[in-house]
């Protein structure tokens, strides 16, 4: 993670960074293991650390029977602690990790556009322990607003705007600023422990982990077109988040800001706390974390102006290493206004350490599609289901780096009404290349 743009930088100096790591994949090099998660939370647990793995391994935020996710969200232990790049020792132990894409994407139909982008983005983190409590500072940011406010194209994608117009068939690109946060931990009996959580930019506890800390998600270049249903809150200007883990359960409530990020993407928005949410997490076994929460939004949608969002979530995580998934359903209930629902099941297996398959199939109820008002379909709620599948071939680098190269072909299941806007029979094909950093 990173304050403002300085931690972009280590992406650049990695001959300097000489501590073993395989934050994500499985190494050619490396013997067997569950492959780590590919880029959790930035949060560490140095009272639960686990000392069996080298000093580059370290648990982010979870517990003794849950790898961390994004924010405060937990996932399968069997995922494995994150890894990441040490830079220094003593008192504090600092990590960092990051990744750069280049993308090309072809989204079919007469909606779709082609277009090549990167996406990035790098992350620190600081630790200490005293005794039985731990403090964790995280810092996570992007240069993605450089791509511009329209973000890249992915079909049926939509939320937030740009340039004052809604965003459809397009993807908004991250903030600046990611992530500001801090976390405390106090053990105040065997096996169960407080936290809070919090900061200027951080995640409620709401959703599943976010699509970019989740290894079933870890090489699809594009976001899901159920993100604003799911996850959309991982970036959230104003986060107060309190909890408990006890074994294997967890239990959390967040104050924050339920205003999606506004289009000035290299700024921090105006930070208040005006919604809630609470989360409950189950991890039955090493394999497996499941996951519901419901939230109270005030008015999160510039385009809904005075429209707040009750946002309901379920989703189940299983990993056996080698295999991580996820299935998942979440509802947004605008008040006043219809419920809106999607579905999304995907999954990455890496067949050897260098060849991973991955695929996705999302079902989203949408409203969106036709933004302007004097379209005869503005408002109307169109079902849409998106089928994703790819492959990728990662080469490791030297000094904890990895490339890998790989694709992914889309189709679509759709109303016959949607024929004229968008074609018969749409697919759509990405192509990217992904350096990461603490894989």
């Amino acid at each position: 993670m990173r304050t403002t743009l300085a931690a972009l930088a280590l992406l650049a100096p990695l001959p300097a960074l000489a501590q073993e790591d395989h934050s994500m994949h499985d190494m050619g090099a490396m013997p067997a293991e569950p492959t780590p998660q590919d880029h959790a939370a930035m949060g560490h647990n140095m009272a639960g650390m686990d000392m069996s793995q080298p000093m580059s391994a370290m648990r982010m935020g979870g517990s003794d029977h849950a790898a961390g996710g994004s924010g405060t969200s937990l996932l399968p232990q069997a995922d494995g602690p994150m890894r990441g790049v040490m830079l220094g020792d003593g008192d504090w132990m600092v990590m960092a990790h990051g990744y750069l894409w280049g993308v090309y994407t072809d989204q079919g139909g007469p909606r779709g556009k082609d277009e090549a982008f990167v996406e990035s983005m790098a992350m620190l983190s600081a630790s200490r322990d005293w005794g039985g409590t731990s403090v964790q500072l995280r810092a996570m940011g992007s240069l993605e607003p450089a791509m511009g406010q329209g973000g890249y194209p992915n079909l049926f994608a939509s939320g937030e705007t740009a340039n004052g117009q809604p965003l459809v068939d397009r993807q908004h690109p991250h903030d600046l600023f990611m992530e500001l946060s801090a976390r405390v931990d106090t053990q105040v009996a065997p096996g169960t422990k407080l936290f809070v959580y919090g900061g200027p930019v951080a995640e409620p506890a709401l959703g599943p982990s976010a699509f970019m800390h989740r290894r079933s998600a870890r090489y699809f270049a594009l976001s899901p077109i159920a993100h604003h249903w799911l996850d959309s809150s991982h970036i959230t200007y104003g986060v107060v988040t309190g909890g408990v883990q006890a074994g294997r359960v967890q239990l959390e409530g967040s104050w924050f800001n339920g205003r999606e990020p506004d289009e000035h993407r290299w700024d921090v928005d105006r930070i208040k706390l005006d919604s809630w949410s609470v989360r409950a997490s189950w991890s039955p076994s090493d394999n497996w974390v499941a996951q519901v929460s419901t939230g109270h939004l005030k008015s999160p949608e510039v385009t809904h102006q005075g429209e707040d969002e009750q946002r309901t979530t379920a989703s189940l995580h299983y990993s056996s290493g080698k295999v991580s998934a996820m299935v998942a359903y979440a509802a947004k209930h605008r008040l006043p206004g219809p419920v809106l629902s999607a579905f999304t099941a995907e999954a990455n297996w890496d067949l050897t350490s260098r060849h991973s398959l991955f695929g996705r199939v999302e079902n989203v109820a949408n409203d969106e599609l036709f933004p302007d008002h004097d379209d005869p379909l503005h408002d109307t709620k169109f079902r849409v289901t998106r089928f994703e599948g790819g492959y990728a071939y990662r080469i490791p680098l030297a000094h904890q780096t990895e490339l890998a190269l790989g694709g992914s072909v889309a189709a679509y299941a759709k109303p016959s009404v949607l024929d004229a806007a968008y074609g018969k029979a749409p697919v759509s094909y990405t192509l990217f290349a992904r350096l990461a950093l603490g894989r």
